[in-house]
C-alpha cells in the first residue's frame, strides 16, 4: 500500500481525532476532516465543512441511538451534526481505528462509541484500543477479541477517539502508524 494511495478520515477533534491527523501528516498521509459551519475542529489540514444536505445523509435517530448504546443523547444541532460528521467519517473509511474505552455492554464510551456502532452497523473492520485496560480489541462480528498491534491494511481508514486522550491512547497510535507506515 503507497502512502500517497492514503486517507485518514476524522473530525479533527482535541484528542485523538488531532493525534491521528498529526500522525497521518508525519507520515505523509492525506488527511480529510470533516466539520461542519460554527464548529471550531483542533486542525486545519484536509478540512471538509459538510453542507446541510451532506449532514443530513449522515443523520440517524437520536431515538435509536439511544436504545442501541444504552444511553440518552442530547438533541442539541450541535450535537446532531457532531454525529453526521461521524457518520462520514465511518462511512468514507474501509477499517475503523478508535481510541476509548469498552464498556461491559460491549459499546464505546461516549460520542466515540457511536463511531465503533456505525462500523459494526456498516459490517466495517473496528478497533478499538481501550485506554483502561492499554490494550487493542478488534470486533469479531460477535465479542471484542484481543488485537495485538494492529496495522492499517487499507487505503481508506477512519481515525477517531476520545476528546480525554490518555498517554497511553497517544502511544497507541502513534505506534499504529510506525507499525503501518514505518
Amino acid at each position: 500500500m503507497k502512502r500517497e494511495d492514503c486517507i485518514c478520515f476524522s473530525g479533527a477533534a482535541t484528542g485523538a481525532e488531532a493525534t491521528f491527523g498529526a500522525a497521518a501528516e508525519r507520515y505523509g498521509i492525506d488527511e480529510v476532516n470533516f466539520t461542519f459551519e460554527g464548529h471550531n475542529p483542533a486542525r486545519q489540514r484536509g478540512r471538509r465543512v459538510l453542507t446541510r444536505a451532506e449532514l443530513r445523509h449522515g443523520d440517524v435517530s437520536l431515538g435509536y441511538l439511544s436504545k442501541l448504546m444504552h444511553r440518552k443523547y442530547p438533541d442539541t444541532p450541535i450535537f446532531r451534526s457532531i454525529l453526521q460528521t461521524i457518520w462520514h467519517q465511518v462511512q468514507n473509511g474501509q477499517e475503523i481505528f478508535v481510541v476509548g474505552k469498552i464498556n461491559q455492554d460491549d459499546t464505546v464510551t461516549g460520542g466515540t462509541g457511536i463511531a465503533a456502532e456505525y462500523a459494526r452497523m456498516f459490517n466495517k473492520p473496528v478497533y478499538v484500543f481501550d485506554q483502561v485496560r492499554s490494550a487493542w480489541f478488534r470486533w469479531s462480528g460477535e465479542v471484542w477479541e484481543g488485537a495485538a498491534d494492529p496495522i492499517i491494511r487499507q487505503p481508506l481508514f477512519c481515525g477517531t477517539g476520545t476528546r480525554f486522550l490518555e498517554a497511553n491512547g497517544r502511544a497507541a497510535i502513534d505506534a499504529l502508524f510506525a507499525r503501518s507506515f514505518g
